[in-house]
């Protein structure tokens, strides 16, 4: 009888008194203060049921150090409009998303931090330039870019001013974390310097720098010790992230404006001249190559076990065979695709300059779901929670959940 009547008592626990615990803990921490800035309260429509499972942030551009471009969890077979938030200039940045905040740029020249559930503004912080960078949320710091050429820490929490680190011209491409050994956390960023910096992520010191011929448009990626990056020189680099240190390089023949996606030691990335490479980073070889050459390549790969999609100026969505690039499917779009697709379990997720926010199914290609903003779209998704954030050229963040 005891143990029964505990089985009772658990039960009122669980169903009757932690429900109203975790109500209260919601208010309050709905009741945190934004920041003062453009990007007033977001326009909420309403709310997506929360996802059934919780699924791993997107911290960074493409959502890993390896910026594979790959999102855990499942999307249904259409989405809803949950909210949008103003900014006052075009968003060309991506969302990094982290313990249930947005971090996006706007060319209005501020970094915002958003709720992910309201879209309320959370803070904002005001660079000297446009912010195109995707912000990178670790270490209870958001690290990005701007056009003024410093890169910035800021608390993940306030929006404080932790420190700033200069290059000597714009920073496009979104920082990437490399964790230590012992402990600590570098962060390295591309430049139009033509540099690639490393600097230590709790104070902002310059630990080296590394040189190409030309600019550094997008992001590193971080992989076994290794940064590997493209440049408008043509070259894959790869670099030590201990000292800098040049560890390879592989010429694809014309300048790389993507950043590009590491998987398995392999390397996925496309240039201007229209060529798509899959290359082999410890041999320093080129496997395979796709593309007849007509229209650059500037959207970034999204890489699973078996396949590799990417957006195209030729208006298409890309998809080949992870082992040799053969094509699968081309989904075909009324406009540029500069936008990197996600791969979220059995769907993608892309945006295009005919302003469109696309899903479109990974067996066969075929749309399953859009969205018009009447804009074009040349932000990245970012997937997290059930949630697809996109930014947009009309100066709007947008936020959208599960159809139920």
């Amino acid at each position: 009888m005891k143990y029964q009547m505990g089985a009772k008592v658990s039960k009122i626990l669980v169903f009757v008194v932690l429900p109203v615990l975790v109500a209260v803990i919601a208010a309050i921490l709905a009741g945190r203060r934004a920041a003062s800035g453009p990007g007033e309260a977001a326009e909420r429509q309403e709310p997506a049921q929360a996802p059934a499972a919780v699924q791993n942030d997107w911290p960074m551009f493409r959502g890993s150090s390896e910026l594979q471009g790959r999102a855990r969890g499942e999307l249904t077979d259409s989405l809803k409009l949950v909210w949008k938030f103003k900014t006052e200039g075009e968003v060309r940045s991506s969302a990094a998303i982290a313990d249930g905040a947005v971090y996006i740029g706007s060319d209005d020249n501020y970094i915002y931090a958003i709720d992910l559930k309201s879209g309320s503004k959370l803070w904002s912080y005001r660079t000297g330039g446009e912010v195109e960078a995707t912000p990178c949320a670790a270490d209870g710091s958001v690290f990005a870019g701007s056009a003024d050429g410093f890169l910035y820490a800021l608390d993940a929490g306030d929006g404080s001013l932790k420190w700033k680190y200069q290059t000597e011209a714009k920073v496009l491409g979104s920082a990437n974390p490399a964790r230590l050994n012992d402990g600590g956390t570098r962060i390295v960023v591309g430049s139009y310097d033509g540099r690639v910096h490393c600097v230590d992520a709790a104070s902002g010191k310059l630990l080296w720098t590394y040189q190409i011929d030309n600019y550094v448009n997008g992001a590193p990626a971080v992989s076994k010790g290794g940064a590997v990056f493209g440049g408008c020189d043509g070259i894959i680099h790869i670099v030590s992230i201990a000292d800098g240190r040049q560890e390879g390089e592989i010429d694809t023949g014309s300048y790389i404006a993507a950043s590009p996606a590491v998987y398995e030691g392999r390397v996925y990335v496309g240039n201007y001249d229209g060529v798509f490479v899959c290359a082999d980073i410890g041999a320093g070889k080129i496997l395979w190559r796709y593309g007849d050459g007509d229209f650059p390549f500037f959207s970034s790969a999204a890489v699973s076990r078996d396949m590799v999609v990417f957006g195209s100026r030729d208006k298409r969505v890309h998809c080949v065979r992870r082992s040799d690039g053969v094509a699968l499917w081309r989904f075909q779009t009324q406009d540029e695709v500069d936008s990197s697709p996600v791969i979220c379990g059995d769907k993608v997720i892309v945006g295009s300059e005919d302003g469109r926010l696309y899903m479109i199914s990974v067996a066969g290609g075929r749309k399953l779901w859009s969205y018009e903003t009447g804009q074009p779209i040349t932000s990245s998704p970012a997937v997290a929670m059930g949630m697809v954030v996109v930014g947009c050229d009309d100066g709007y963040v947008y936020a959208f959940g599960p159809e139920r």
